[in-house]
């Protein structure tokens, strides 16, 4: 069985969870996905069944778009809410116009150092697998681009955005660094990818209601 589906990755699973998933209901091993979410975040997953998955690069390297959530005032050590509290700071300052101004600044060509819970390996190890371990090490910046980052809803502390952006852009550390811009701190409570390359939100299935129907040629 060959092709590919689009997923929407419900909370709470791992990428990986989603694969084995997968394998389960279609009772086949040659099963992953291109670009990784968090467990924390839902939206579109694209997995790659038999022999579309040596087409992971094309698919890896595809553009994305996201809606998120940002939280005000809090920073955590992995940059969402599912980390360590490291501090509580007031946000009241905070205006509607201030967060579209710094979102501005981050439009564009930028470098963006990835967070410490990332799938980037150093050494042969993950980084996120050294983060589990109480392991910080130094990160290169790496370049990315914003194609367009907007505001959706504000109701401190709670700031709803969209952001269109290059493979290899992490909302979770453009979040911290927004936070850290406005002087207050940030981090993501809510994360929902809509798109991935020609990939929409509106053509993906829930995972619980996939099946053999779903799965798409590739290439096309």
């Amino acid at each position: 069985m060959n092709g590919i589906a689009i997923i929407n990755k419900p909370s709470g699973m791992t990428s990986h969870d989603v694969v084995d998933a997968v394998r389960r209901r279609l009772n086949m091993r040659r099963v992953g996905h291109a670009g990784t979410l968090d467990p924390l975040a839902t939206g579109v997953l694209v997995i790659l069944l038999g022999q579309s998955t040596k087409f992971f690069d094309k698919f890896s390297g595809f553009d994305k778009a996201y809606e998120a959530t940002l939280t005000l005032g809090l920073t955590t050590d992995t940059s969402d809410i599912q980390g360590k509290i490291l501090k509580n700071s007031p946000y009241g300052h905070v205006s509607r116009k201030q967060v579209e101004e710094t979102f501005q600044k981050f439009v564009g060509e930028i470098e963006q150092i990835p967070p410490m819970v990332s799938a980037i390996k150093v050494k042969g190890k993950r980084l996120y697998q050294l983060a589990r371990s109480g392991l910080v090490v130094e990160r290169e910046p790496r370049p990315v681009k914003i194609y367009s980052l907007g505001l959706l809803e504000f109701i401190p502390p709670f700031v709803k955005f969209f952001v269109e952006c290059s493979k290899g852009m992490y909302v979770r550390k453009l979040g911290e660094d927004v936070g850290e811009l406005l002087g207050c701190g940030a981090c993501i409570s809510q994360i929902h990818r809509t798109k991935v390359g020609p990939f929409l939100i509106e053509n993906s299935v829930a995972l619980e209601s996939f099946d053999e129907s779903h799965i798409r040629s590739w290439p096309a």
